[in-house]
């Protein structure tokens, strides 16, 4: 509150002559704001009037009060304070926006923002806005600034993204305030700044954080405030937004343009002064259009040498990559029909080399068919015989082993009959013996052989007996040993059989295992000789297969080579296209050299031309003629010099000058040609 414009009594102000002997000790330069002062009588008036009615609303609101509050003094002091100051500055603000609009009328041009009633309305709608708001506290301290609820109308309206984002993206402003007073230069310049402002007031439990209840903006007078501004759309201003110049520019209202003068000491200054201006404005405002055009004229030159020069690259570039692919077209066709010629011959060979395989090794497989056939027919029977002959060898390996039992039951008999026969002869050697004693006892004893003849004689036929055995007994060895010496012939002759079976037997095993051994060889041959027909066939599978990818990379390559082809001919058109527009790029350089050599011209004849005073000029520039009361002085709205009527009858539109313009002659002409030529 301590940043508000504090109410000036009248009799504070300075008066008109005060102010007129101030003006007169100020330089020349200082007094251009002089035709202003004219506009400022009125609004003196208004403003005296808006200073009363404010302080007797103000009065009249701090002298009567409800009968039922219980309000303390201090609260009503500061309620008709803020009333007061709220009064205040819809008054100031209204007069700020009259002025305003009705010097941008008088001047009949966009504003600039150095203007100086379009500061002071800035620095009013400022005090406007900062009204009430509420201090928020954050690490660094209090911070107090009407960028914040700003920052609303970004999320309520989406039109004024933009202004936010190029706000956001100014990198000089460094502080809250320089982007809430850039942010309404932006509104202004757009003519939507009563429009945002009214979309804030519709939402006003938003305005609530950052406002005081009994702020401007929360009130009646807030919508009154946004009503007036509607008014400004009628302005076209063109601002300067410079960061340091926002961040530092001090907001204090001068009411110096509001205050009132005597009508009588402007009406003789204001003629003298609006003629200065004018051509002030005009010469300023010729050079600028000016050095625009030229600046303008000689960025574009510089672009399309820019673009010449790249043009030319490219195409440059262009015609190395055509060559190239061309050459890559030629190469690639030599290899294509190479490879076809390759492709289409060992086709053909494999062709006819894996019909002849086919025929051999359907036949070589007919004959291996029937060959196997027959050998696992006979292997079958060799197999029955097998069979067979391995029973019959049972089953004389049965007899051989009854055989073998049988000898070893003769070898025993044999044993056994050779035992007794040995016991045989013991007991005769012992009868030998006994006969050989009893005949020495017989000899010795002759009486007792008489007395034992009868005994001799029974020993005798005993003997007889014995001997009879014996020789039975050896008949029964005679027999026995041709039965032996039989059996041994009939167990060789038998072993000799056997041995010849088993020889045979073994000899058709060997033929039979031989055989066996052969068609195994065979048949490993035939498993191989299949094996190797089969690698083949994959082989040639592989080669087939391959043969086919060949041919699909042939339908490839042809089919990259029609998409080279095709890219050829859209280079070319390209090519055409950039040659068609390189031609038409050296026709406007020609053409934007002719214009700049007369523009050249025109700088040059007019650096020369400044605008003449009427006191210097006494006779016509061109018909060297005196001038009089009757042949009138008339200035060239381009030259700026002075000629009469007769030499200055022609008008033209210039481009400072909306609407057409007094011409001299020569003028007239070399704007003529200027006209023709860019034509």
């Amino acid at each position: 509150k301590e940043e508000d414009f504090e109410i000036i009594d009248k009799k504070q102000l300075p008066d008109a002559a005060e102010l007129r002997n101030e003006e007169k000790a100020k330089p020349e330069e200082a007094r251009w704001s002089a035709p202003i002062l004219s506009l400022a009588k009125k609004a003196s008036e208004n403003l005296a009037l808006s200073y009363g009615s404010a302080l007797k609303s103000a009065s009249l609101v701090g002298l009567v009060s409800k009968p039922g509050s219980s309000d303390s003094p201090a609260k009503t002091s500061t309620r008709c304070h803020t009333m007061e100051e709220r009064a205040n500055l819809m008054n100031m603000m209204k007069l700020s926006i009259k002025i305003l609009i009705q010097s941008a009328l008088s001047l009949g041009r966009t504003l600039d923002s150095d203007f100086p009633p379009l500061q002071q309305f800035f620095v009013v709608l400022e005090h406007c806005l900062k009204h009430g708001l509420k201090v928020k506290k954050t690490f660094i301290g209090q911070n107090k600034s009407f960028f914040g609820p700003l920052e609303l109308v970004e999320k309520l309206c989406p039109e004024a993204s933009d202004i936010a984002t190029s706000v956001k993206n100014l990198p000089e402003l460094k502080t809250a305030v320089g982007r809430g007073r850039a942010w309404l230069y932006l509104a202004l310049m757009q003519k939507k700044l009563a429009d945002y402002l009214k979309v804030l007031l519709d939402h006003k439990h938003l305005l609530s954080e950052f406002y005081e209840p009994d702020a401007l903006m929360m009130e009646e007078e807030g919508a009154v405030i946004v009503g007036l501004l509607v008014g400004l759309n009628v302005i076209d201003a063109n601002l300067c937004l410079k960061g340091e110049d926002l961040d530092s520019q001090v907001g204090v209202i001068d009411f110096s343009l509001y205050l009132k003068e005597t009508q009588d000491s402007d009406g003789k200054q204001d003629g003298g002064i609006t003629a200065v201006l004018d051509q002030k404005h005009y010469v300023e405002e010729l050079n600028r259009h000016l050095s625009c055009t030229v600046a303008d004229l000689q960025n574009k030159i510089d672009c399309l040498e820019k673009t010449n020069s790249k043009l030319q690259e490219e195409l440059a570039a262009a015609t190395d990559r055509i060559g190239s692919l061309q050459e890559e077209q030629q190469q690639l066709k030599q290899q294509n029909e190479l490879i076809r010629e390759r492709s289409e011959k060992s086709v053909e060979v494999t062709k006819e080399d894996t019909k002849v395989e086919l025929d051999t090794y359907k036949q070589s497989r007919q004959g291996l068919d029937e060959m196997y056939t027959d050998v696992w027919k006979q292997l079958k029977e060799e197999k029955k015989v097998r069979l067979e002959l391995e029973k019959e060898l049972e089953l004389q390996i049965g007899i051989k082993t009854e055989m073998e039992i049988a000898m070893k039951l003769l070898e025993k008999d044999t044993h056994e009959k050779q035992d007794t026969l040995v016991a045989l002869r013991q007991q005769l050697e012992e009868v030998k013996a006994i006969n050989l004693q009893m005949f020495h006892k017989s000899q010795n004893a002759e009486c007792s052989l008489q007395q034992k003849t009868e005994a001799v004689s029974s020993f005798e036929g005993k003997t007889n007996e014995m001997m009879s055995s014996m020789k039975q007994m050896e008949e029964r060895l005679q027999q026995a040993e041709k039965a032996r010496q039989e059996a041994e012939e009939r167990c060789n002759k038998m072993k000799q059989e056997l041995a010849g079976r088993l020889d045979s037997c073994r000899q058709q095993m060997a033929q039979l295992d031989n055989k066996c051994a052969t068609l195994e060889k065979e048949l490993k041959s035939e498993k191989e000789q299949r094996q190797t027909l089969q690698k083949e066939l994959h082989q040639e599978k592989d080669a087939t297969t391959l043969l086919k990818t060949e041919l699909q990379q042939m339908e490839g390559l042809k089919k990259e080579l029609r998409k080279l082809q095709d890219e050829k001919q859209e280079l070319k058109k390209v090519s055409e296209e950039q040659e068609q527009a390189l031609q038409e790029m050296g026709l406007h350089l020609s053409q934007s050299k002719m214009k700049m050599e007369d523009i050249k011209e025109v700088n040059k004849a007019l650096k020369g031309h400044t605008w003449l005073k009427d006191d210097e000029a006494t006779h016509c520039k061109q018909c060297t003629k005196e001038f009089s009361i009757s042949r009138r002085k008339h200035h060239c709205r381009n030259c700026g010099d002075i000629f009469c009527n007769s030499c200055s009858s022609n008008e033209l539109a210039l481009p400072s000058y909306p609407k057409p313009v007094r011409v001299c002659d020569s003028c007239h002409t070399l704007l003529l040609q200027q006209c023709s030529n860019s034509s």
